[in-house]
């Protein structure tokens, strides 16, 4: 299937690795041009080289104000033009409610929240018709995960305002996509698994409850992103799509 994304130029955050990083590999596998950004020039270098020629890394902080801009111009400069966005961070800090700090709060809410919301709306500001807005999430949007207390708390909130960025935008022919995984074999997981005293055991239970019992790849998350942001899905929008191996209990 041709997804329409040859010579399309997106820029994915958090991209150095992870699900941005399968994301952008993806993107370029079927032949999307990608600005990344990473915390640093080196990582978001390295990322980029091994991605190819039609990769840029560039070092950005999703909770600096000038950032949203920067990218934009640096899609725009380095290939010509500008169609997409997925915005993905790292994770909050694990906690529950007891454990999380107002600073561990004030510095996810920075970067989780606002800095999605600054890049969501300069990305609007500058897309036009076929344009697209992506969101990296959780599946923590409709069940909240012990244990993550910041994320259940601010990753619905981003789900609405991309739910209403989409009804916005939708006139103008860009569309808003969210993409919810759960038990992904991230570094991101297997850090929190790693919390447990009995990490391997707390794997088998968590691939217990799910459907295909196993966590998924981050190629099979890199190739729905994919999928959702190219022109394929030119009628998908204002959809929170879950990758997770049929975890969640809901519809």
């Amino acid at each position: 299937m041709d997804l329409g994304l040859k010579d399309r130029v997106y820029v994915v955050t958090g991209a150095t690795r992870g699900l941005g990083n399968a994301a952008a590999r993806e993107l370029v596998a079927d032949g999307a041009k990608v600005i990344v950004t990473g915390r640093d020039e080196k990582s978001a270098a390295d990322a980029a080289a091994a991605l190819g020629a039609n990769a840029v890394g560039t070092a950005a902080d999703n909770a600096a104000p000038e950032t949203p801009a920067r990218l934009i111009a640096a899609a725009r400069d380095h290939f010509g033009g500008f169609d997409g966005i997925l915005i993905s961070v790292g994770g909050p800090p694990p906690g529950f409610v007891a454990d999380n700090t107002d600073e561990q709060w004030t510095t996810a809410f920075e970067s989780v929240f606002l800095g999605a919301v600054r890049l969501a709306r300069a990305a609007a500001a500058e897309l036009g018709e076929g344009g697209v807005v992506g969101f990296v999430l959780s599946g923590s949007v409709y069940e909240p995960i012990p244990g993550l207390t910041i994320s259940n708390g601010l990753r619905p909130g981003l789900a609405g305002f991309a739910k209403s960025l989409a009804d916005e935008l939708g006139p103008r022919g860009i569309r808003v996509v969210g993409l919810l995984p759960s038990r992904i074999d991230t570094d991101r997981v297997r850090e929190l698994d790693g919390l447990s005293a009995d990490p391997e055991a707390t794997r088998a239970v968590n691939e217990s409850r799910i459907p295909l019992r196993r966590y998924g790849t981050p190629e099979e998350f890199g190739r729905t992103a994919a999928f959702l942001l190219s022109p394929a899905a030119s009628y998908l929008t204002g959809i929170m799509v879950p990758v997770d191996g049929g975890m969640r209990s809901g519809f």
